[in-house]
């Protein structure tokens, strides 16, 4: 089985480099392993797949060796297990508010003794059954060393229960929503609860149970400020990055005409 760079860099305390992506970009996926990134956070979440499209992307995941970590659009058991069987080396869960979903995640996503996954033993994490039809095969316990689950941190109630939520055995993770969370702080201001605040107790609960804590940034400065202070996880360049390409060759392009 595939091992997980990821969980290498956060095993050693060590910073992953995530992009992310919401297209078809099979060019993508070769650019973000040559430039050294570690994962790519892909967002079928907000963004229209199919399940051939997401197969296509995690075997090409696979083959330049680079991480897939999947943010699902739903919490149904059969069909997370069916992004690991693919391939994703991980999952980002949406929403997770309290522990018992948290559990419900890890009982679907990790084999026993740690859960409670189905198993087939036929897909792309095991080499489609090479790693799996032979004596003694090491797949169960591979699978659950080098895959790892991300919980979202969006609401205040999984603020407030990020100690519980940190503590369930099989996350690895708690990722601070900012767009969410921030939406609906905005919309119950009476909390007196700010993004910053939110994430300092989140990174407290992590780094008393020894998991990773990250959050989103939108520049450099911002990936390093939150790095120092000891995140391992903020995604930074993605394909809507793309955008600014076009504009500064468009403006390039202005430049040359109006000459």
């Amino acid at each position: 089985m595939r091992k997980s760079k990821v969980l290498a860099k956060w095993r050693n305390k060590q910073f992953a480099r995530f992009c992310a992506m919401g297209h078809v970009l099979p060019f993508f996926i070769h650019y973000a392993a040559k430039y050294n990134y570690d994962g790519i956070w892909l967002d079928t979440e907000h963004r229209n797949f199919d399940m051939r499209e997401i197969q296509h992307l995690q075997a090409l995941c696979h083959l330049y060796d680079i991480d897939c970590m999947v943010r699902p659009p739903t919490t149904q058991r059969g069909r997370l297990y069916r992004y690991l069987e693919d391939g994703a080396a991980g999952l980002m869960i949406p929403f997770v508010s309290d522990a018992e979903m948290a559990r419900r995640i890890v009982a679907a996503t990790k084999f026993p003794p740690i859960g409670n996954r189905g198993l087939d033993g036929a897909g792309l994490d095991c080499n489609f059954g090479s790693d799996t039809w032979i004596p003694d095969s090491p797949y169960i316990a591979d699978a659950n060393r080098e895959t790892f689950i991300v919980a979202q941190i969006e609401t205040p109630e999984a603020v407030a229960n990020a100690e519980e939520i940190a503590a369930v055995p099989g996350i690895d993770a708690l990722f601070v929503g900012p767009g969410d969370l921030g939406l609906r702080l905005a919309a119950y201001p009476e909390l007196g609860l700010t993004i910053d605040a939110a994430v300092a107790q989140v990174a407290a609960a992590c780094e008393r149970h020894g998991k990773v804590w990250g959050r989103t940034a939108g520049a450099i400065a911002e990936v390093d400020s939150y790095r120092r202070q000891g995140s391992l996880m903020i995604p930074y360049g993605g394909d809507f990055a793309l955008m600014n390409v076009l504009r500064e060759a468009s403006a390039e392009l202005d430049d040359m005409l109006a000459g």
